[in-house]
């Protein structure tokens, strides 16, 4: 009789006392202190089960795309807790030397006016729950998906983006410098 193994590739994540964790299926919603993010993890095909403040996250016999899956949810997990917990900031600077830019928050977008002297506006999009302050020449992205606030940021910089112009001399724009 031929022998049968089993490969089991798996993770864990542990859930802090002060964030409720409820899985229904292959959905994961995350609740804390900043609020609730929810995410369905259907197309990922992998087991998961949650006992005891302890989310895991395992494969059967698994081909190499899908032993990898296995540690890329347990990170989206770990950052849903962390943003519910602590939330995700980014700070962008505004840069210009040849024509004052001035940037205004209306409604779920960022309107940027005077970019090196253009008379129409540069717009970007603000995605879902996320805070956008104006604060001198810094703007400050925050909320609690990571995945919401680093495309808001990399929206303001690439509405700035300098075309047909030489990028040595104009150097003027709006650029992430720090995230937290």
């Amino acid at each position: 009789m031929k022998k049968v193994t089993v490969e089991i590739k798996e993770n864990t994540v542990e859930v802090p006392e002060e964030v409720n964790l409820t899985l229904d299926g292959h959905k994961v919603a995350v609740t804390g202190t900043n609020g609730t993010i929810t995410r369905d993890f259907e197309h990922t095909k992998l087991n998961m089960g949650y006992q005891e403040n302890t989310l895991r996250i395992w494969a059967e016999n698994p081909k190499k795309k899908q032993a990898s899956l296995v540690n890329t949810i347990a990170s989206h997990v770990r950052n849903m807790i962390k943003g519910v917990t602590q939330g995700f900031t980014y700070k962008l600077k505004i840069v210009f030397i040849h024509f004052p830019m001035t940037i205004n928050v209306q409604g779920n977008r960022v309107v940027i006016n005077n970019f090196v002297g253009e008379r129409s506006p540069r717009v970007a999009k603000i995605k879902g729950n996320v805070q956008v302050k104006v604060e001198g020449d810094d703007i400050i992205v925050t909320g609690n998906d990571i995945e919401e606030v680093a495309q808001t940021a990399a929206n303001i910089q690439e509405s700035t983006r300098i075309r047909n112009k030489d990028l040595r001399k104009f150097l003027d724009g709006i650029y992430v410098y720090q995230k937290e």
